[in-house]
């Protein structure tokens, strides 16, 4: 009876980590909508996006309503005129399709806010502040009225889609977000650079970690159950 509690109560443990991970986890990729306070005004541009895209407005960001797989898939965020002086990061974003920061005092705005951010393809920012990754990262750079539209970003990679000068050899090219790119070693390669021909050796790697990890675990649970019998 003992043992069976015991069990009972290491899956009830796993159970509610599990529970307070998903929920730590929604929360971090929700808080980007409260960085200020107010909700998306339907006359704004992602207001305007948001309603034209079928989403759900909740606080400063759009959600998308059409993928059950993701609810919390945020779409637009509306950060405008919240009196940011700065921007260091925007946790859940990364979906994002329009950002507006403008009426904002922000000078500058660190590139590495929005590595990995592949769907971003329109920007409004304040008309002293670059777009992310330059002019060269879109398609359409315009200031107007004191704002500055960033809009269609650009494949930082080849328009083939193939092997890259920027990338070592045997390696493929892969956007990844305003300005940024990412190499990923082609089918047989890979390793440092990707230099190495062949399949990663799965069973040498992790064969030798599994079988140690399993002979830990049973000695251990070997020298509980001695000191159990003891007392």
């Amino acid at each position: 009876m003992k043992v069976a509690l015991s069990w009972f109560e290491t899956a009830a443990l796993i159970f509610i980590l599990n529970v307070c991970f998903n929920e730590s986890y929604q929360l971090t990729g929700l808080q980007v909508c409260s960085l200020c306070g107010g909700t998306v005004q339907n006359t704004s541009d992602v207001g305007q996006f948001c309603s034209s895209s079928a989403g759900r407005i909740d606080r400063r960001c759009c959600l998308a309503n059409n993928n059950t797989s993701d609810p919390e898939r945020i779409i637009g965020l509306d950060l405008s005129n919240c009196s940011l002086t700065q921007v260091k990061e925007l946790p859940g974003a990364s979906k994002v399709f329009m950002i507006d920061l403008s009426l904002n005092p922000i000078v500058n705005i660190s590139e590495k806010v929005f590595l990995g951010f592949l769907g971003l393809n329109y920007m409004i920012l304040p008309q002293d502040v670059v777009c992310p990754g330059g002019n060269v990262s879109w398609q359409k750079v315009e200031v107007n009225q004191g704002k500055r539209l960033c809009e269609g970003q650009n494949n930082m990679c080849n328009q083939t889609g193939q092997m890259s000068m920027s990338c070592p050899e045997h390696s493929l090219c892969g956007p990844y977000g305003p300005g940024f790119f990412e190499c990923s070693c082609a089918e047989n390669y890979q390793g440092y650079k990707c230099l190495r021909q062949g399949e990663f050796p799965v069973v040498e790697v992790f064969g030798p970690l599994a079988a140690s990890t399993v002979v830990i675990s049973f000695l251990v649970w070997v020298t509980q159950r001695r000191k159990a019998k003891s007392l």
